[in-house]
């Protein structure tokens, strides 16, 4: 027994080190129905192109969305999205990990969410983790990017690990959160399953709740294909990760090379419009994980003084987290 599971250890770091190193252009692309499942919205899910890509809709009547068939531990998780244009304000498109139906009071997350804006203002684009149902520390980063992501589509990617995890847009990492002693639970590190949902967040998407969705527009449609899931696989009952079927693939992306740091450092000081290790208002002591990057606090303190400045007659910029299976109920 005891050489069995070091087996499926040494396996699942084999698997790991594939994560962190190479990169091709390449990814491992499978269909919906190899891996995802319809989560919500019935009709509003469509599939395309033999079922390689996914259309998830918002209207006046539901949301919609999908998950993967099984949970994963660490892996790089991604998908092309073309998102909805025009008048988008109150929509949120999330493409996300959690395990928050299976742990309800201490939930893992790590998300992609992307906050619809009025006609002529731009998407922006959110990232965000929770360990061991860490909703009250917020770690919030936002961001503008440097393309209309209404126009075509554009690649979005998550490597997981249990070491770090970094978000990627267009194979640029925008940021990197490496594990700490310090954050202990804090860091997601429990199986997660995959999700990609479209939904109606007007009580807090744009402006505060100011813009709400207008449903004349509708439908809302955005658009899913180059769909990956690489990672380890995990028993859904035991909790056992089973890596003896994940092949090696040189696509996967490596962490961060020189050259992208630099590319992820331009991004930040250029795009950046909110991080929480910042907001000086909302914690005196930035939480124990942030890296306090000068050219990015310059930057920050010249987008918004109050904020990130000395923080008075502020009030903080993060709203009240419902969880993800909520939300989806809501809109059944």
């Amino acid at each position: 027994m005891l050489r069995s599971h070091l087996g499926l250890f040494l396996t699942c770091c084999a698997v790991l080190l594939v994560l962190a190193s190479g990169s091709s252009p390449n990814l491992p692309i499978i269909s919906f129905d190899e891996g995802y499942t319809q989560l919500f919205g019935d009709s509003n899910l469509a599939l395309h192109g033999d079922g390689k890509s996914v259309h998830l809709s918002l209207d006046e009547r539901t949301g919609s969305g999908f998950a993967s068939q099984d949970l994963y531990l660490h892996g790089f998780f991604s998908a092309s999205i073309k998102l909805p244009s025009d008048y988008t304000a109150g929509v949120v498109v999330a493409f996300y990990m959690s395990n928050g139906d299976m742990f309800e009071k201490n939930h893992d997350e790590i998300d992609f969410e992307f906050l619809g804006n009025i006609r002529g203002k731009d998407w922006r684009i959110q990232t965000n983790i929770y360990g061991n149902g860490s909703t009250s520390v917020g770690r919030e980063e936002r961001y503008g990017l440097w393309f209309d992501p209404a126009d075509d589509f554009h690649q979005y990617g998550i490597l997981w690990t249990d070491s770090q995890i970094i978000f990627y847009v267009d194979s640029v990492p925008i940021r990197e959160v490496k594990r700490t002693e310090a954050m202990g639970g804090e860091f997601p590190s429990k199986p997660m399953s995959l999700y990609a949902t479209i939904w109606d967040g007007s009580g807090w998407a744009t402006n505060g709740g100011k813009y709400r969705v207008n449903y004349k527009y509708a439908p809302y449609v955005a658009k899913f294909s180059d769909l990956v899931l690489h990672g380890c696989a995990v028993d859904p009952i035991e909790h056992q990760s089973s890596c003896d079927d994940v092949p090696s693939h040189k696509a996967i992306p490596q962490g961060i090379s020189p050259r992208q740091r630099t590319k992820m450092e331009h991004f930040r000081k250029k795009h950046m419009t909110y991080s929480y290790c910042y907001d000086q208002a909302r914690y005196k002591v930035p939480p124990p994980e942030c890296v306090i990057n000068p050219g990015e606090a310059e930057h920050l303190r010249a987008f918004d003084p109050v904020t990130f400045g000395d923080g008075r007659h502020h009030r903080p910029k993060h709203h009240h987290r419902q969880s993800r299976t909520s939300r989806a109920d809501t809109s059944m």
